[in-house]
């Protein structure tokens, strides 16, 4: 599998589009990188661009970025909100997929030599790329901001940890760099009904890990107080691993806080959103929602709006899509524009959609596909489908009876197996496709050449390899279509009991389910030259048929019963 990496430089132009569309023009000149977000904002005079790619290739993309940047940003005319030294202030590497950390802040070293010698940037490293332990605070490295680096540089104290240690009109135009390898970082900024600063500032004090100066005698305009060392002594906010900061944007013509979470795994953004609007609410303030600038893991919606669902003691076994509604809403990502999870979430933007997957089709769609003359999909895909419909009808009776008035106190009983029923039917929806994607691997063993001896050898290993992997297919489909009798039989027994009927068709869809996948798994098989394995899964597969059987037997008799006719 290959690695990717997700690369976010920050540009210091958020005003001219001509600009912007020079420096993004450089992502998309080098192949094999996928330019996801281009987020501009005119009061900060910044812009985030996000885009991912293998290893390599990612770091060459990222190096014309910093090039096209500096060559067209003088950093002596810069004026924004947002902190900055360099035309392209930061440039962190993120991985994404099979990738360590330590990959990472190798791949971050190589791009920071060189930016620093090619281009001539003083290049600082930050958060886990950092060569000092104070430098893996950006904030650190950023201390004073470009209107400090002239004095900065050419001490040994500020020495860049590549490229040149000298202000000149060179370093002066293009400021300094801030190379990092970090995990994914949120920034959100949160929507204030209040236009001061003053006031998004405190909120931002009383939250951030960094907290606020202590003051002599506890007052505002006191000194603040040091510690024996001299230094500032901190009473720390409430939130770790977040940074914030109180800003006024004129676009929107309120104040906010602009935050950026370091670590959601410390600091979930639905926590902070609370916690933000439990600060804001003691200085008499409202948040009136946020905004996420840049893109986000689809495990941010996810477990903010399992959150709020539990909070208010409803099935969190709901679609993926629902879940994030719920998110957007409960936080206000829609506040001031219109959020769309497509365009915001990082696994989206990455998924590859130049195949055409049967589980998109409209149900019509996928009724005709399958009545055509193509032989894909068939009966492991439909046997599939059936499977995920067995699991679906009995997570809606779960959510249904989660929902049920007078049933509140078991809301989170019913929730449980909805969660149970909605991970079998994602599996069971994997599997429709997964079946016609084995089918096709077999149609291209038999393609290949087979001319010579050679060739025929490696044809036939092909051809046994695509039929064993067309067989375990099946397979996995009988064994997760059983998992969802456990779920219909639940739903029977304790369900709501004018939904019973439909627990007892989802009985039905998965005994069809197993039945149907068990003569693919049969005829595939046939064809196998192991008979060990052959023999092994036919003996494993005809065992979960005859349970398959006996237990929608039961199911049927029990769903009668409650009906009572």
């Amino acid at each position: 599998m290959k690695q990717l990496i997700e690369c976010v430089p920050n540009i210091s132009e958020g005003r001219d589009m001509n600009i912007i569309n020079q420096v993004t023009a450089e992502i998309e000149k080098v192949e094999g990188v996928k330019l996801l977000d281009v987020d501009p904002g005119a009061t900060t005079n910044r812009t985030v661009i996000t885009f991912v790619g293998e290893p390599e290739q990612a770091c060459e993309a990222a190096f014309r970025v910093v090039q096209k940047a500096a060559e067209l940003i003088d950093m002596r005319q810069h004026h924004g909100a947002h902190p900055r030294q360099g035309a392209t202030d930061v440039c962190p590497l993120i991985p994404v997929s099979n990738i360590t950390m330590d990959e990472v802040v190798e791949y971050a070293h190589k791009l920071g030599r060189r930016l620093g010698e090619e281009l001539q940037i003083p290049i600082y490293c930050y958060e886990n790329a950092a060569f000092q332990p104070k430098r893996r605070n950006l904030a650190y490295c950023r201390t004073g901001e470009y209107e400090s680096l002239a004095t900065r540089l050419g001490t040994e104290e500020w020495k860049p940890d590549f490229g040149p240690n000298v202000w000149n009109d060179h370093t002066a135009q293009t400021g300094a760099t801030q190379v990092g390898a970090r995990d994914f970082l949120v920034a959100i900024n949160y929507n204030l009904n209040t236009t001061s600063t003053r006031r998004a500032n405190a909120i931002a004090f009383d939250v951030r890990e960094k907290g606020r100066p202590q003051r002599e005698g506890g007052k505002v305009n006191g000194k603040p107080m040091k510690d024996a060392e001299g230094n500032t002594i901190m009473i720390p906010g409430t939130l770790k691993g977040t940074k914030a900061i109180g800003w006024y944007i004129e676009d929107y013509g309120i104040a906010q806080v602009s935050m950026n979470i370091t670590s959601i795994k410390v600091a979930p953004v639905h926590l902070c959103f609370d916690e933000v609007c439990a600060k804001a609410a003691a200085r008499g303030v409202r948040v009136t929602g946020c905004e996420i600038v840049g893109l986000i893991p689809k495990s941010v919606l996810i477990d903010a709006g399992k959150y709020y669902l539990a909070k208010q003691q409803r099935s969190i076994g709901v679609s993926e899509d629902e879940i994030m509604k719920i998110a957007i809403k409960s936080m206000g990502l829609d506040d001031l524009k219109p959020f769309n999870p497509r365009e915001k979430v990082i696994e989206y933007l990455i998924e590859d959609h130049s195949q055409k997957k049967l589980v998109d089709m409209t149900c019509k769609g996928f009724a005709e596909e399958t009545a055509s003359e193509s032989p894909a999909p068939g009966g492991g895909s439909v046997s599939a489908y059936m499977g995920s419909l067995a699991a679906s009808l009995a997570t809606m009776v779960a959510n249904l009876s989660s929902h049920k008035p007078g049933w509140d106190d078991q809301w989170e009983t019913f929730s449980n197996w909805a969660v149970k029923g909605q991970a079998i039917k994602d599996e069971l929806i994997h599997l429709v496709d997964e079946d016609t994607n084995a089918f096709n691997k077999i149609m291209a063993a038999f393609g290949m050449p087979k001319k010579t001896d050679e060739e025929k050898a490696a044809r036939t290993a092909a051809i046994q390899d695509a039929t064993k992997y067309a067989t375990e297919v099946p397979f996995r489909t009988m064994q997760k279509s059983f998992e969802a009798f456990e779920v219909c039989r639940a739903m029977i027994e304790i369900g709501n009991p004018n939904s019973v009927t439909d627990a007892g068709v989802g009985a039905l869809c998965a005994r069809s389910a197993v039945m149907g996948a068990h003569l693919n798994v049969k005829i595939n098989a046939s064809s196998l030259k192991d008979t060990a394995f052959r023999d092994d899964i036919l003996a494993k597969a005809a065992s979960i048929e005859a349970a398959a059987i006996k237990e929608e037997t039961e199911l049927l008799k029990m769903v009668n019963d409650k009906i009572n006719l």
